[in-house]
């Protein structure tokens, strides 16, 4: 059973809903077509980090973002 992981941070009112939708959509028809595995036991989890906790170079995504 293949099992993905996907880790996006929130911006801008983003992924909605109908990204995430296509996400897993897109990444089950992949694995299926890449891997030949079962699309009904595809496992696709989204994960949505908030931009201050996730930091790159000891600064949140957050401040980073607000510095540019």
């Amino acid at each position: 059973m293949p099992y993905i992981n996907i880790r996006v941070t929130k911006e801008n009112g983003e992924p909605t809903t109908e990204q995430k939708a296509k996400l897993i959509e897109g990444v089950t028809d992949l694995v299926s077509q890449i891997l030949g595995r079962n699309k009904a036991n595809t496992v696709v989890i989204i994960d949505e980090i908030d931009m201050e906790n996730y930091g790159l170079g000891a600064k949140s995504i957050k401040s980073i973002r607000e510095s540019k």
